[in-house]
């Protein structure tokens, strides 16, 4: 019997969950897309889809899918793994998919924890923050798809949800678990069937899972998952792919353009201009692929990005619109992926959910395979392409140190 099914909204989610899941002792593999084959045996199986931007009833219709291939697999509980940047448009998406899995789960009421506490994310007075900033003071505000301008959760999601939104607060999770408990049965008894929970340490985490056991539907980030009960079991073991890396950086978060800065001190690097892109598409690919070869080839590993500074996002932006600049980035690194795969490179780390998708689904992988950490919220992956393990390490815009680009390959 599979304990967990869970519907991820983009790549990089879903990785970072069964990564969580695995450092808990359960077995756990990610599928791409909703499964229509046979998965491999796991406690966990994680499906990774590509909603967090899509139309709402879009996502809804993906999500209720994903959650019917899951039930047909056995699952016992049900896990909608949003950002923990609590990443949405402002219609959506999380509204909208917690409550049709509210009801295709039939659970009397559910949770929003996007907390990560590993990661910087805390929630008090129903209020997310990011480090030790509110979210709408964050590099969040500029995020060019999901720009997040208000942090008060009970508020955001109670705009997008049919369902009344409540708060599990601090001070309650202070009083211990009778409070937890007493506090929560009081908001279901009046109607609540969401409650967003204020989480500032991993102890925290602690008292809401206990006290969420037995709900058929949980939702939230991936940190809730570290609270689960230990399992013992091996430690995760993958196949690991021999030779370099190559980095690709869709992402254009404060974090990852400080990894950028980094690693372009240590590594090979080209940036892809997004005029240029635009107007000569193929010309670029194909100068940026023989470029990335000719180092890879000679056992370097290089970086692909998008952005050097914030300024040349904005600016390009204003120029062309945030959609169709970030489309074509996306699709431009998707080839740079496949092309390179193809011309045997077998290692990659791919910096920002969409562009992980992108990638993902143009390497054309089935399953992935969770192994060892990164940091939190990123593991190595292995995958299967052509009879050939390839390894992938898919990292959220926000996630990980400044030296992750040219540290990952210690970790395999």
């Amino acid at each position: 019997m599979t304990e967990f099914g869970c519907i991820a909204d983009d790549f990089t989610g879903a990785t970072d969950l069964a990564g969580n899941l695995v450092a808990t002792g359960r077995r756990a593999v990610v599928t791409i897309g909703v499964p229509r084959t046979p998965v491999p045996d796991a406690d966990a199986v994680v499906v990774a889809l590509k909603t967090r931007t899509v139309a709402a009833d879009r996502a809804v219709a993906a999500a209720l899918d994903a959650h019917r291939a899951l039930a047909r697999l056995g699952c016992e509980r049900f896990w909608f793994k949003y950002c923990s940047t609590f990443d949405s448009t402002p219609h959506g998406n999380i509204g909208p998919v917690a409550d049709a899995l509210l009801e295709a789960t039939g659970s009397p009421w559910t949770i929003a924890c996007p907390a990560f506490p590993d990661t910087g994310r805390t929630v008090y007075q129903g209020h997310l923050f990011v480090g030790d900033r509110l979210l709408a003071d964050s590099g969040m505000r500029h995020h060019p798809l999901t720009p997040m301008g208000d942090s008060d959760l009970v508020r955001v999601l109670g705009a997008q949800s049919g369902h009344r939104v409540g708060l599990l607060p601090y001070a309650a999770l202070q009083a211990g678990d009778p409070a937890v408990r007493d506090h929560l049965a009081g908001l279901t008894a009046d109607g609540v069937r969401i409650v967003v929970t204020d989480t500032l340490t991993h102890q925290d985490l602690t008292t809401v899972e206990r006290a969420t056991r037995q709900l058929p539907l949980v939702t939230g980030g991936s940190g809730l998952a570290l609270a689960l009960p230990h399992q013992p079991t091996e430690a995760a073991d993958i196949d690991v792919a021999p030779g370099p890396t190559a980095v690709l950086a869709g992402s254009v978060s404060d974090t990852t353009l400080a990894q950028i800065e980094h690693a372009r001190a240590r590594l090979p690097h080209r940036r892809i201009d997004p005029t240029t892109l635009l107007s000569e598409p193929e010309p670029v690919i194909a100068d940026t692929v023989a470029w990335a070869r000719e180092h890879l080839t000679a056992g370097r590993n290089v970086l692909v990005h998008s952005a050097d500074a914030r300024s040349e996002v904005a600016a390009a932006q204003r120029r062309f619109g945030t959609e169709r600049i970030a489309d074509a980035m996306e699709r431009a690194l998707a080839r740079c992926a496949r092309e390179l795969a193809d011309s045997g490179v077998r290692r990659f780390v791919v910096a920002g959910g969409e562009t992980s998708g992108a990638v993902v689904e143009a390497l054309g992988l089935r399953f992935l395979r969770i192994g060892p950490a990164i940091a939190p919220g990123v593991p190595w992956t292995a995958a299967e392409r052509h009879g050939r393990t390839i390894n992938l390490a898919l990292k959220s815009g926000n996630f990980g140190a400044a030296d992750l680009f040219t540290t990952a390959e210690a970790y395999l």
